[in-house]
């Protein structure tokens, strides 16, 4: 979603939804820059509010020519996209204990 990202894997054929580090079914959609570190998902958005490095809401950007600045870097909305999807992608790996090589990703209408 634009505000979340979630995670499932079939398992038995059913899907299951792959809990986030904090225990979550969905991860906020929130990357944050804090001297020169990344910061994604709960942690991100814990510090929103204080942090002016905090992109939320890029999703509603991707495919325009859209840039958001953070820390004097420039970003595309797909980068901070990208940057989302690393993130989910590796505590599925993690949940899995294997390498995630294929996805399908949904995007809201």
């Amino acid at each position: 979603g634009t505000t979340n990202s979630c995670v499932a894997v079939l398992e038995g054929g059913e899907p299951k939804v792959i809990p986030n580090p904090e225990g979550g079914r969905t991860t906020p959609s929130v990357v944050a820059f804090k001297n020169e570190e990344k910061q994604v998902g709960e942690v991100a958005k814990r510090q929103a509010i204080t942090n002016p490095n905090t992109i939320i809401s890029v999703k509603r950007h991707m495919g325009t020519s859209h840039k958001i600045e953070a820390e004097g870097k420039e970003y595309t909305p797909q980068e901070i996209s990208a940057m989302i999807l690393q993130y989910i992608k590796g505590y599925a790996e993690d949940y899995l204990g294997e390498k995630v090589e294929k996805a399908v990703i949904t995007v809201p209408a």
